[in-house]
């Protein structure tokens, strides 16, 4: 289990990136769905021995983080949002000199696990190829397999599908999903289809707090009833925007679309609709946060 207690961090010129943050998060999958500049990545860094917090504490699975960093390092896989490459070295060359620093030794066993793990990422065809010729969605495939190297205890993929198609990002949800099994998965991401497709447990993230943390399905369920939808123009948004609680705006076969969370029908031309975590996760980025 990772434990996460009372965690602050400032940045000298003054932006607060974690604001008391508290988390647990037990095997398996959990999306931490949060904006852009949320403060998602400080946190990712943090529990990663990247940089240190000003107070609170990280423990994973009897490991202190903040006074073991290296013990940490030895079951932890890594991809950060930004990750550089060595332009002249290829795909099989790094990955197996990764892998001889995590201790396989053996040059038959780390063929045969690097070859392995192009497969699973679908860059075995390409493992001759120089990093630097590889496109963006290739560097991306090849952070997750850098990643996965040491059948790590505890993965932290900081936004893992940018630049990945749609075929590659659901052979990358399937490999995740596999890993949750054995391991504590954390996602961090701004694709809310990312975490209703993978997790079991998530925390909206906002401003450097945890908003709320929970199942998915049931944070969405807190809604029900309460998501309504009604076609406007599009010179009409600022006005609903001042007069009604809007989650989204959106075009819809051209025309513009407004979804509001209202405890009560809000009103002529408005009709209910289901809700979606993505209502929910709307909902909750806008909701005032309390000092």
């Amino acid at each position: 289990m990772l434990s996460i207690k009372n965690l602050n961090k400032t940045y000298p010129n003054g932006t607060q990136a974690l604001n008391d943050v508290n988390l647990e998060i037990h095997n398996g999958m959990f999306g931490l769905l949060g904006p852009n500049g949320a403060g998602k990545s400080t946190l990712m860094r943090t529990i990663a021995t990247l940089q240190v917090a000003d107070s609170g504490s990280i423990e994973f699975d009897g490991i202190d983080v903040f006074s073991q960093p290296e013990e940490l390092r030895k079951v932890l896989g890594y991809l950060p949002q930004d990750f550089g490459v060595y332009p002249k070295v290829t795909a099989e060359m790094m990955l197996d000199h990764i892998a001889k620093i995590k201790g396989i030794h053996s040059t038959a066993d780390r063929k045969a696990y690097v070859a392995d793990l192009l497969n699973k990422v679908n860059l075995y065809k390409f493992r001759k190829r120089n990093l630097g010729d590889y496109s963006g969605g290739m560097r991306q495939r090849f952070g997750i397999a850098q990643a996965l190297i040491g059948n790590p205890k505890l993965i932290i993929v900081d936004e893992p599908t940018a630049g990945l198609d749609p075929l590659e990002r659901n052979r990358f949800h399937n490999l995740l999903s596999e890993l949750g099994e054995n391991a504590v998965v954390i996602l961090s991401t701004h694709i809310v289809d990312d975490v209703v497709n993978l997790c079991t447990n998530m925390a909206v993230f906002n401003d450097g707090r945890v908003v709320v943390q929970g199942h998915p399905q049931e944070l969405t369920q807190s809604l029900n009833n309460k998501i309504y939808r009604k076609r406007i123009e599009k010179d009409e948004i600022e006005r609903y925007q001042s007069e009604y609680t809007v989650l989204s705006t959106y075009l819809r076969s051209g025309n513009m679309n407004v979804n509001v969370f209202s405890e009560t029908h809000p009103g002529e031309g408005f009709e209910a609709v289901s809700n979606n975590l993505e209502d929910f996760y709307f909902y909750s980025i806008n909701q005032p946060q309390t000092v």
